[in-house]
């Protein structure tokens, strides 16, 4: 599998940017695939992309972005979901087939930090669940899938046993880091026991989700950063226009955090620093951009009266949802990622650079593999109220270097994190699986 001896030891030390680059000198290109496919029938691989709900999460994002890239010669995507909402009306809008088969409230509400072994040996729990596997397998044969691709951890559970039942091959696609500081220890270690059970092929969004996985045989896995879609506009001639990179100065300077407000995502931190950031530079403004979800209102009323205890009421604005990120984005001084628990991956970090904003995030899980400390961002310790603000001020006081930090953080998100890079390797890893699956052999 490793076309070097470096390159598989590398990749079993522990995932490091050696052994990242090792994979993707191992992948399939764009041809080889196509080669595989016209051996499995010469025509597109029918795809099931599997997501439990149709929030709008993180997760839901990267999987609206990766239906709506694959190249239609290669990949049909068909995405089941298990409600409808707002990522179900997403992909309708970019032409991608949608089915919904509903799931049963009791299982559907179901924390991600309670799927542990309680909670799936409870009798009615359990039932509900294989019931509705079984209906998802009935739906895939008649869906004709050639692979079962799930996207979040319910997913991985029900949707991988629909896709065995339906004997089809399982790619489970990682974006929670499966580790005690981030869910449950009961839940982490279940899910790995089952990460070695129910897969064929594991994908993860970063190299520290992957390591959470403690996987054995790591062959059969790869990982893939999520890729965002381009913010370039199109003029009327046909060519693509780089979105302005010019921090706005007609105006005072926004220190923005976009994300769903949740404890962990450190939104009370930011707070804090941002009251020491008014006291050096008064004229500055903040933003707290999204909603909370999943019963987290609670903490939405801590921060708000935080807010209000700091006397920043005047300074720091509650946005809400913002339909436009991009746009939200460009409206930064500085973008702000002050998340308290490793992150997965950082998909807000990426879509600030692509928006040419200098980023200063926290140290932790995936960022470190977005994010150059100095260079196109700058990396703070979690939960760290004085380090995070002094990184605000310095970017607020030399705007030109600032700007300098969000020009090589759009370069890299353009060499590094679109989701055309995105889609590409993930053709390959079907490709991989499907060769596999039709019986044919080759080095690769």
């Amino acid at each position: 599998m490793w076309s070097s001896e470096r390159g598989r030891r590398a990749h079993e030390a522990g995932w490091s940017r050696e052994a990242e680059l090792a994979v993707a000198e191992n992948q399939m290109t764009a041809s080889e695939a196509r080669g595989v496919q016209a051996g499995a029938g010469r025509r597109p691989w029918r795809v099931a992309l599997i997501d439990h709900t149709a929030r709008m999460g993180g997760g839901e994002v990267a999987l609206l972005n990766l239906a709506a890239s694959f190249d239609p010669q290669l990949v049909k995507p068909i995405v089941i979901l298990f409600s409808e909402g707002p990522l179900a009306e997403e992909l309708r809008k970019q032409q991608v087939e949608v089915e919904v088969i509903p799931l049963s409230g009791a299982v559907l509400e179901t924390r991600k930090g309670s799927l542990g072994a309680r909670s799936l040996l409870k009798v009615g729990v359990a039932i509900k669940t294989l019931r509705h596997a079984l209906r998802v397998a009935r739906r895939l044969r008649k869906l004709r899938v050639d692979l079962v691709h799930t996207n979040s951890l319910k997913a991985d559970i029900i949707g991988g046993i629909a896709g065995r039942l339906a004997r089809r091959p399982v790619i489970w696609h990682v974006r929670d880091r499966i580790a005690e500081d981030y869910l449950p220890p009961t839940t982490a270690r279940v899910f790995r026991r089952l990460v070695r059970m129910i897969p064929q092929y594991v994908i993860a969004n970063s190299a520290a989700t992957m390591e959470t996985l403690r996987l054995k045989d790591v062959r059969r896995s790869a990982v893939v950063h999520s890729g965002i879609r381009s913010f370039a506009r199109i003029v009327h001639d046909g060519t693509a226009m780089e979105p302005d990179e010019r921090l706005p100065t007609d105006q005072p300077p926004v220190v923005g955090l976009v994300g769903r407000i949740a404890r962990w995502k450190g939104q009370h931190v930011f707070i804090h620093a941002a009251a020491l950031v008014h006291a050096r530079f008064p004229a500055a403004r903040f933003q707290i951009v999204g909603t909370p979800l999943f019963g987290e209102q609670d903490y939405e009323r801590e921060i708000r009266a935080l807010t209000a205890t700091l006397g920043l009421s005047d300074v720091l604005e509650f946005t809400g949802f913002s339909h436009d990120v991009p746009a939200t984005m460009r409206g930064f001084a500085v973008a702000v990622h002050a998340s308290i628990t490793g992150e997965p991956f950082g998909q807000v970090v990426i879509e600030a650079m692509s928006a040419g904003r200098p980023v200063v995030a926290t140290n932790g899980g995936g960022v470190p593999e977005i994010v150059e400390d100095g260079v196109t961002g700058f990396l703070v310790p979690m939960d760290d109220v004085r380090a995070m603000a002094e990184a605000i001020c310095r970017l607020l006081a030399d705007p030109a270097a600032a700007a300098e930090m969000g020009r090589r953080g759009r370069q890299c998100v353009i060499d590094r994190f679109t989701i055309e890079h995105t889609a590409r390797r993930v053709e390959a890893v079907y490709a991989d699986v499907m060769r596999e699956r039709c019986g044919m052999t080759g080095s690769s």
